[in-house]
């Protein structure tokens, strides 16, 4: 019996939803316009980090279904 309170899926949801997170905040980096102000800083960046929130949750939630033997 397996005592981890999550499965090898959830922390793999949880790696994705790390490195998103990480890329989103890259991403707001990247803007060229003064003080991140343009699509890139203000559109697009906060969308990938929220995309990696969602996938937070969805890896903390996520309960795989029991195998038959």
């Amino acid at each position: 019996m397996n005592n981890l309170p999550f499965s090898r899926k959830n922390y793999q949801l949880m790696i994705t939803g790390l490195v998103v997170l990480v890329l989103g905040l890259v991403i707001m980096t990247l803007d060229t316009e003064p003080y991140g102000f343009g699509f890139v800083g203000l559109t697009l960046g906060p969308l990938v980090v929220f995309t990696g929130f969602i996938i937070e949750l969805v890896a903390i939630l996520y309960r795989p279904t029991e195998q038959k033997r």
